[in-house]
């Protein structure tokens, strides 16, 4: 489920649609949480649809660490790709933004990090990156994970509108990483390795 303080807009022909906030959502604020309503697709159920459909799953799931496809049920599937996005994705199956996004500025995601089939070359945002490629998450994990520890600590002390999406054992997890307690899990937990 996508963060309530959200909308999705037309934000350009070259773009198409994208999410963008309605209200300020500060850094460490969780903007999207796994949910019982997304519907998971494995790789067989992937392939033995008609293309019209596994077309329509390319363009807007993500692959977990097993390889299944995620379909989000709601708007967080028009969340797009920035070579410097202002969310990211945890060990944790939610995502939390790592500065503040404000009224009006889309929420985007690195898919780099979303177990993408194919490369893909970005929109030029004046990034070293300029393609997004599926060994992406093997080769930025570390600097993903430095920047989700600079706010991961701010969780427990922000209005966290999903929470009740986070279970007790995850929720405890946080709690004990954000007080230094425990080390935080790499987002390379969420690698699929397709070999």
């Amino acid at each position: 489920m996508i963060h309530p303080n959200t909308e999705v807009k037309l934000i350009s022909k070259e773009v198409g649609y994208g999410l963008v906030a309605t209200e300020f959502i500060p850094a460490g604020t969780i903007t999207w949480a796994l949910d019982k309503l997304d519907k998971e697709f494995t790789p067989s159920q992937f392939e033995s649809m008609e293309p019209i459909y596994q077309n329509i799953l390319e363009t807007y799931t993500f692959r977990n660490n097993l390889g299944n496809r995620i379909l989000c049920w709601d708007n967080g599937r028009f969340v797009n790709h920035s070579f410097n996005s202002n969310c990211l994705t945890t060990a944790y199956d939610f995502e939390i933004a790592i500065r503040d996004i404000h009224p009006g500025e889309q929420l985007t995601d690195d898919y780099g990090y979303l177990n993408i089939t194919e490369p893909f070359k970005g929109i030029d945002e004046g990034t070293e990156r300029t393609i997004v490629y599926p060994s992406d998450l093997l080769n930025y994990h570390k600097e993903w994970d430095e920047k989700l520890i600079t706010v991961f600590h701010k969780i427990p002390t922000l209005e966290q509108t999903l929470k009740p999406l986070i279970s007790n054992e995850i929720w405890e997890e946080v709690l004990l990483v954000s007080s230094g307690k425990k080390k935080m899990e790499s987002i390379l937990k969420n690698h699929y390795d397709q070999e």
